[in-house]
């Protein structure tokens, strides 16, 4: 049974649902990106008693599996005419400064009244950003394009959430159970190797999925051979190199402190060659 502190944060979560939902007057989106937080929100809207629709937007680089789990949970599947990597391909490679993939994938509207599993505990940055229950959300800088924000477990701690999930049984992603079996409620899930990740991260993330690296090589290669006047190509020798200052670093002014007086990699370096030692894979000759 629920302890007495969590009771309370689930009753008032079943209760704010069901007064955004009257007021509404129309079901709630669930914002379901197949994430345990996703899931918690989907069990409270089940509990509250409302009409929803449960949405994933997908990115095309979710963990494998999510698409399975998203379907056994009857949330309802849109993806984009676009893919990442066809925007790698025509934009170039995505970092926390220029996150464009975010506002094309997954930051846009569907209904009026958008339920988010946002938790403060996240992050510093999440508690200063989020500090209302509710919110007006522009997408994108424009104003027509907005949504009533909910966030009905904003206060929770990964403590109230992990005993939430074991009192109501609630399934969740595989990525989120140890191989004993017990859950991992520390475990984020998001797009492979995003780059909002601390590169220390990411770089784990891409040795867990070196198909990555190579789709970003390919897609990358197919940026530079056409924007030939861009600035990203004047910068970088290669893809190789354009990828190295990409990942290994969170922004270009690190990267180049790094290489001067010979940085980290020396004078001269085949870059092609240090990712195929570092990620332990075999990559395929691009030339511009």
């Amino acid at each position: 049974m629920m302890n007495i502190h969590l009771q309370k944060k689930v009753s008032q979560a079943v209760k704010l649902l069901q007064v955004c939902y009257k007021a509404a007057g129309e079901p709630l989106e669930i914002a379901y990106s197949g994430g345990k937080d996703s899931d918690v929100i989907l069990e409270l809207a089940k509990m509250a008693g409302i009409e929803y629709q449960a949405i994933y937007k997908n990115t095309t680089i979710d963990p494998p599996g999510t698409i399975k789990h998203v379907q056994e949970q009857g949330a309802k599947i849109i993806r984009k005419n676009e893919t990442f990597f066809h925007l790698v391909a025509t934009i170039g490679f995505p970092n926390r400064i220029r996150r464009f993939c975010c506002g094309v994938l997954k930051e846009y509207k569907i209904l009026d009244n958008c339920v988010m599993g946002i938790r403060k505990c996240e992050s510093v940055k999440r508690a200063k950003r989020y500090t209302e229950p509710t919110e007006c959300r522009i997408f994108g800088g424009n104003k027509k394009n907005h949504v009533n924000a909910i966030y009905p477990i904003l206060d929770w701690s990964d403590e109230d959430e992990l005993e939430f999930i074991k009192e109501r049984g609630i399934k969740l992603h595989p990525l989120y159970y140890r191989e004993d079996g017990s859950i991992d409620i520390t475990k984020r899930l998001g797009c492979m190797c995003c780059p909002l990740m601390y590169y220390k991260k990411r770089l784990k993330a891409f040795k867990q999925y070196p198909g990555m690296v190579k789709a970003y090589l390919r897609c990358g290669n197919e940026f530079l051979k056409s924007h030939p006047e861009s600035k990203v190509a004047k910068q970088y020798s290669d893809v190789y190199e354009y990828f190295v200052a990409n990942a290994f670093f969170d922004n270009h002014k690190d990267y180049v402190k790094a290489n001067l007086g010979g940085g980290i990699f020396g004078e001269s370096v085949d870059y092609k060659k240090f990712l195929e030692d570092y990620f332990h894979i075999t990559l395929p000759d691009y030339t511009l």
